[in-house]
């Protein structure tokens, strides 16, 4: 199969180039190579490149001849600094993805998998222990200033117990990145309806492993730890360090990718599907810290009670529905996999020269 991957030089989409090709795939890529991620040139040996932006229709239809298939990864990712990455995020991630489809539908290619993301639910699945499921409204500053870092529930206050959320629960994304991520599926969503096209968007949760950018606002937090590390100081843990997370492995992500493109001519045609992407083994960002200053023999983590607003308190996914119905299994295990990353070499980001 001839795969268009978009952002294929990037930190997950260079481990899915690696996966299509030794699975007999022919990956091509289409990269813009931002600065703020990329410093430098990739190393993609005998893989065909094409140096352009996904928002640049004239390229996005050159990559597209003779390719039965994309994987779109290309996109903006994290935080950000403020709001005023707004215009970058909107640009690169929803104008980009409208380009790209817009194409897709030009060209005839008709099966999709988009790197979605766990962002779209906001906060995860809780339940009070009075009136069952509930989603809790945005955390206040007043109460985060305080240290009350746990969601309340929004009929009574109690405590609420945090579980898995699954694909099925509403979305309700609180910062800018997450509301780009939910838009790009909702065109992707259009463009199957109007094409009669297989469209799958694979949720990441927290992805890490080797080869994740290090000393940039837009990693994640596994890369910012492992940057410290690096520096020789301690990894600066928000809140209390009790946010629930699923650390997923970026082989397993990559193999998600090619297992869903090798099945996308068996899935619905004329619809987004949608599957949750995690290890199944949530943990808390503070235990996260301190097997990674463990693994890499570097100073212990240091909670500071810090947090930004748009975070949300526990996220964890239930990955079932991907795991049943195509088979997929995430191999590489929370202690495995963080000793492997403590060790492994980080990508240059712009920030870090």
């Amino acid at each position: 199969m001839r795969v268009l991957v978009t952002g294929g030089a990037g930190f997950i989409g260079s481990h899915i180039i690696t996966t299509l090709r030794r699975a007999g795939h022919e990956p091509l890529v289409l990269d813009a190579l931002l600065p703020s991620a990329h410093p430098t040139a990739p190393d993609l040996p005998d893989v065909e490149f094409l140096h352009a932006d996904v928002r640049d229709a004239a390229s996005v239809r050159r990559g597209l001849h003779g390719v039965d298939a994309v994987c779109h990864q290309a996109a903006m990712v994290g935080l950000g600094k403020d709001f005023a990455d707004a215009p970058a995020y909107v640009g690169c991630n929803d104008l980009g993805t409208a380009v790209l489809l817009a194409a897709l539908a030009d060209a005839g290619v008709r099966r999709l998998v988009l790197a979605g993301s766990m962002v779209v639910y906001g906060e995860g699945r809780y339940e009070c222990p009075r009136h069952g499921v509930v989603r809790p409204g945005p955390r206040r500053p007043e109460d985060l200033e305080a240290g009350c870092f746990e969601p309340r529930c929004p009929v009574c206050g109690s405590e609420l117990a945090s579980g898995l959320v699954g694909e099925d629960a509403p979305a309700d994304p609180r910062n800018v990145y997450a509301t780009t991520k939910l838009a790009q599926e909702h065109l992707t969503a259009a463009w199957a309806r109007a094409v009669d096209g297989t469209a799958v968007s694979l949720r990441y949760h927290n992805v890490y492993g080797p080869g994740m950018p290090r000393d940039t606002p837009y990693a994640g937090v596994a890369s910012l730890f492992r940057s410290a590390l690096a520096r020789g100081e301690a990894p600066r843990v928000f809140e209390d360090g009790g946010q629930r997370r699923d650390f997923v492995h970026v082989r397993d992500v990559a193999a998600a990718n090619a297992l869903v493109l090798e099945a996308s001519a068996a899935l619905p045609a004329g619809a987004l599907t949608t599957y949750n992407t995690g290890s199944g083994d949530p943990h808390t960002v503070g235990e996260m810290a301190t097997a990674l200053a463990l693994a890499h023999g570097g100073p212990g983590p240091v909670v500071t009670g810090e947090f930004r607003l748009g975070d949300v308190r526990h996220i964890t996914a239930d990955s079932s529905r991907l795991r049943r119905e195509l088979g997929w299994r995430p191999e590489v295990g929370f202690e495995e996999g963080m000793t492997e990353f403590a060790r492994a070499g980080q990508r240059a980001s712009a920030a870090a020269g």
